[in-house]
């Protein structure tokens, strides 16, 4: 058993080495996440993510920080819930094994004493001297005496199990939220923005509603990234997140769609109050100054394009995610930096 703990010590060793090698050779910070990442890489533990980063190597892509917070997003940031979420399920049944094994000792016990007591009420029923009741007394104040303490054993457990059901409610509530939510930006994430427009369709398609969606894309995203280096990019995209959460209220949910790419959910809204809504958050990004935090300089103002599409009956959240797509292909095409508004379906 040594000989293979060794072995797989061994291997580990070598895999962790190529990791922290090839963060070197990328040029990447050396983030817990980009070590996780080429970690799962060269060990082969996720076939998915070896698949996506051999694909970008043959392109001839770049590998940054960037690209690998997004791998990491989508393959790796699931799975660390979902084990979470497995340990805290262990951690449930565990606790309710221990109080049911004592609940079910409690009860044995609980029978016992009343047998003990038939039995002492018996004995002092016959006894035939001071010392026959001293003896049938105190085997029913040991009996008693033994009863309080597997009480109080139970309670004691009672409450440590509480705590625990109460620190595993928190723990999954934040696992909840974090499944839920863009690491980079802080705005829902594409798996909650899926989950919400589902939910929103069937909503609005049952009473017959109004609701509309935008989509954003950050212009030229790509060059000012490649002019300023990646860390000024994810400070865009962090800028843009919190312009587009600070513009918005009530019910509105906005999510990090992908990449530079956002989405807006905006519920009891019609074509052109959507149109009204993606104009103001476009001007509120426009006139907000990118700063490089190192050196304090204005390194210029970026700008978005935005595609409107009010919600026509479609009974899939892809349909009408495809109008706004093509309202936002519109705008890009037609010089960027404005909103179009796709066809209202007659």
């Amino acid at each position: 058993m040594s000989f293979v703990n060794e072995k797989e010590r061994e291997q580990s060793q070598i895999v962790s080495g190529k990791a922290l090698d090839r963060i070197a050779q990328e040029e990447l910070v050396p983030t817990p996440e980009n070590y996780e990442l080429w970690y799962v890489y060269y060990s082969r533990s996720v076939p998915e993510v070896v698949r996506v980063i051999d694909g970008i190597v043959e392109s001839g892509q770049t590998i940054n920080d960037y690209v690998c917070g997004e791998i990491y997003n989508r393959f790796l940031s699931d799975l660390r819930n979902e084990e979470a979420v497995r340990n805290a399920g262990d951690q449930v049944q565990n606790a309710i094994h221990n109080v049911s094994g004592m609940v079910e000792g409690v009860k044995n016990a609980t029978k016992s004493y009343g047998s003990t007591l038939e039995t002492v009420t018996r004995q002092i029923g016959v006894a035939k001297s001071q010392d026959d009741l001293k003896k049938a007394v105190s085997v029913a104040s040991e009996s008693t005496a033994s009863m309080i303490e597997q009480n109080m054993r139970l309670e004691e457990m009672l409450r440590e199990s509480s705590q625990i059901m109460e620190e595993l409610k928190r723990d999954l509530e934040h696992v909840r939220r974090e499944a839920m939510t863009d690491g980079l930006t802080g705005l829902a994430n594409r798996k909650c923005f899926d989950g919400e427009m589902d939910r929103v369709i069937r909503d609005y398609a049952d009473r017959r509603g109004v609701f509309s969606i935008l989509m954003l894309d950050i212009d030229y995203f790509k060059s000012f990234n490649d002019n300023f280096g990646h860390q000024v990019g994810d400070q865009v995209l962090r800028l843009v997140a919190r312009t587009l959460k600070d513009g918005l209220k009530g019910k509105d949910v906005a999510a990090r769609y992908g990449g530079e790419e956002f989405s807006i959910i905006l519920p009891d809204t019609d074509l052109s109050g959507a149109v009204i809504v993606g104009n103001a958050l476009r001007k509120a990004v426009a006139g907000k100054d990118v700063i490089n935090r190192s050196t304090g300089k204005v390194l210029g103002r970026i700008t978005l394009s935005v595609g409107v599409a009010e919600f026509a009956g479609e009974k899939t959240a892809e349909l009408l995610i495809s109008r706004a797509d093509e309202a936002l292909y519109t705008a890009k095409h037609n010089g960027r930096n404005q909103v179009a508004a796709a066809p209202s379906k007659g």
